[in-house]
């Protein structure tokens, strides 16, 4: 009950800032395969106004291999395509990429506090011409309803770029994490969005939506 009331008090103060926030939609898809590798198949939808105003989806796919129990590294490419503010999928584009983007990922539990920091480097194939960018995301996870599989989630990302002024973006996000059964989970969450200058995209708030589902192989 105390669960329900948090999570209906939690999309009321969504709702009621509707008008200033967009909305943030992932679906992903792991299956694992053999000695430690893995792939994945992402999809993710976003809108500048609360579900209204779509501008931006990305599809993309990788494989992943786990080196150590604290470490992961991922190979990965895919599409981003970003369109005009002011309407769903407005032409013309923004921006219309692929990307490839090798990525390590160090992971390691303290008593119940799980750490994770991300590097990820993405060669950039855009419409206005090739760019590189690197990212570091730090997050920490915390099983805050342990035996009813709930977990907060808060996580920083910074972008930047080899080309002046270097830092591009920053990301600020909080989560939180309900497991549905062994192999799928649901989040909800919200990000902030800062953009010192970068013409793709508008920095803002958004509310976020995840569905994860893992095909576990059976030992």
């Amino acid at each position: 009950m105390r669960i329900a009331i948090i999570g209906l008090a939690f999309f009321v103060s969504l709702k009621s800032s509707a008008q200033s926030t967009g909305s943030w939609n992932i679906i992903n898809l792991k299956a694992d395969l053999r000695k430690g590798f893995s792939v994945f198949g992402e999809a993710q939808l976003r809108s500048l106004k609360y579900y209204d105003d779509f501008h931006y989806h990305e599809f993309k796919a990788g494989l992943n291999y786990k080196a150590h129990k604290n470490v992961v590294l991922t190979m990965a490419a895919g599409k981003y395509d970003t369109y005009g503010e002011g309407g769903n999928f407005e032409l013309p584009k923004n921006n219309a990429e692929i990307r490839l983007w090798p990525q390590v990922l160090i992971a390691q539990e303290v008593n119940k506090l799980k750490i994770e920091n991300r590097f990820r480097t993405e060669m950039r194939f855009t419409s206005n011409g090739y760019r590189n960018r690197f990212r570091n995301r730090f997050g920490v996870v915390y099983p805050v309803f342990p035996k009813k599989n709930i977990e907060l989630g808060v996580y920083n990302e910074l972008f930047f770029t080899n080309n002046e002024p270097y830092f591009e973006r920053n990301r600020v996000s909080v989560n939180v994490t309900y497991k549905l059964n062994p192999s799928s989970s649901f989040m909800i969450g919200f990000l902030n969005q800062f953009d010192y200058k970068i013409n793709d995209e508008t920095g803002k708030n958004f509310i976020q939506v995840g569905y994860y589902h893992s095909i576990v192989r059976k030992k």
